[in-house]
């Protein structure tokens, strides 16, 4: 059976990569200042754009992260 919560492959980088930007555009923040907060990785957003295949331990920082940072503006 296969895991449909699995995200892996260039379909999983642009699937991050556009929550990341749309958590960019909703909030202003500069993406260096959203990879050095989320990951410790001011370079993240870049690399993903450029094709860097997030492991789904990242994945799991990037969107805890972007919950995190949306319930405390609640």
């Amino acid at each position: 059976m296969q895991n449909t919560t699995d995200e892996s492959g260039a379909g999983a980088v642009s699937n991050v990569l556009a929550r990341v930007r749309g958590y960019l555009k909703e909030t202003g923040m500069a993406a260096t200042q959203f990879g050095r907060a989320a990951a410790n990785d001011p370079r993240l957003v870049g690399d993903l754009a450029n094709g860097r295949e997030p492991r789904a331990r990242m994945v799991a920082r990037i969107d805890a992260y972007i919950a995190t940072q949306r319930e405390t503006k609640r």
